[in-house]
């Protein structure tokens, strides 16, 4: 089967800050690759820093505090009231040192997954707001493809199918890969239904975004189809049919079909190899079962009343 589609990166994010701050480091090179958990710009953190160090010193004068309290209650020198405020300040100075840490922690961005970074749009002291663009971090290999398929070839479908893809950029190069997800919802308008396959892309040679020209594999499409002249299938309804002939007469017959190639349609039920179409004139109103008819060769077709053309 034949399609196309988009190339689309494996994994895709924007890289943003929490926080607002200056930027004091830049930790890669545009273009370049990094590692999970790569730090990829750090902001000032002096703020943050003073802001832990003070929380923690808080925290020290609590968890002494609570410590005589508690000696103190258990010498009965204390009401337990006083001791209960004392381990609640703990608490809450406890919760204060897990903010501030937690915050210096977003001082510093890190790669979520390695991959290529893109191009940076800020520069070294640069002051930026929360939730501002900053890089581009991309995952190339493997890469995805995304394609739609008609919705007649539903049961065909399955995780696992190979397929084959080629892009502009590289001709006569083909990119192997399989179907990894099938989307479960038909387009209502297209009447067709979205897969994604996986692509292994070691070289980076495949890029997001590009244009893409499939060859899916389909049940049956690894051995000989059997095919017909697109002008030989009429259609009723949801009934598809040609004519065949057959001792010299017209007769219908219908058919399932599949796969579509250029001037041609595969025919999955219905017709055998060697059966003889009629590939003119049959969507006349005289045309019905039992009217006598001449089979003659292609070239002859235009001279015949109608003419008839054997399924390949």
């Amino acid at each position: 089967m034949s399609t196309v589609g988009s190339l689309r990166a494996d994994e895709q994010v924007v890289v943003r800050p929490e926080v607002s701050g200056r930027i004091a480091r830049i930790h890669f090179t545009e273009g370049g690759t990094v590692r999970a958990g790569q730090p990829l710009f750090s902001l000032d953190a002096s703020l943050a820093r003073a802001a832990l160090n003070e929380a923690a010193a808080n925290l020290e004068n609590s968890r002494r505090a609570a410590a005589r309290a508690g000696q103190l209650v258990g010498e009965r020198l204390i009401a337990r009231a006083d001791y209960d405020r004392a381990r609640a300040a703990l608490g809450v100075d406890q919760a204060r040192v897990a903010s501030a840490r937690a915050a210096l922690s977003k001082m510093t961005l890190t790669a979520p997954f390695s991959g290529q970074v893109g191009l940076r749009e800020v520069s070294v002291g640069e002051v930026v707001n929360a939730g501002q663009a900053l890089v581009t971090l991309v995952r190339l290999d493997p890469i995805e493809v995304d394609f739609s398929v008609p919705e007649t070839q539903l049961s065909k479908l399955q995780r696992g199918q190979r397929i084959r893809v080629e892009v502009d950029a590289y001709p006569g190069d083909a990119f192997g890969g399989e179907v990894v997800a099938i989307d479960p919802v038909v387009d209502p308008n297209s009447r067709s239904t979205k897969l994604r396959a996986r692509i292994a892309n070691p070289d980076g040679r495949l890029r997001p975004g590009q244009f893409a020209r499939l060859q899916l594999e389909v049940g049956g499409s690894g051995g000989e189809a059997l095919l017909v002249p697109e002008q030989a299938l009429m259609q009723d309804g949801q009934t598809r049919f040609v004519y065949t002939v057959v001792d010299g007469k017209a007769r219908r017959t219908e058919v399932q079909t599949g796969t579509r190639t250029p001037g041609f349609v595969q025919v999955t039920s219905g017709l055998k190899a060697g059966d003889v179409v009629i590939t003119a004139g049959q969507a006349k109103p005289m045309m019905r079962d039992g009217v006598p008819v001449v089979s003659v060769p292609a070239q002859g077709a235009q001279a015949a009343k109608p003419p008839a053309s054997a399924a390949k």
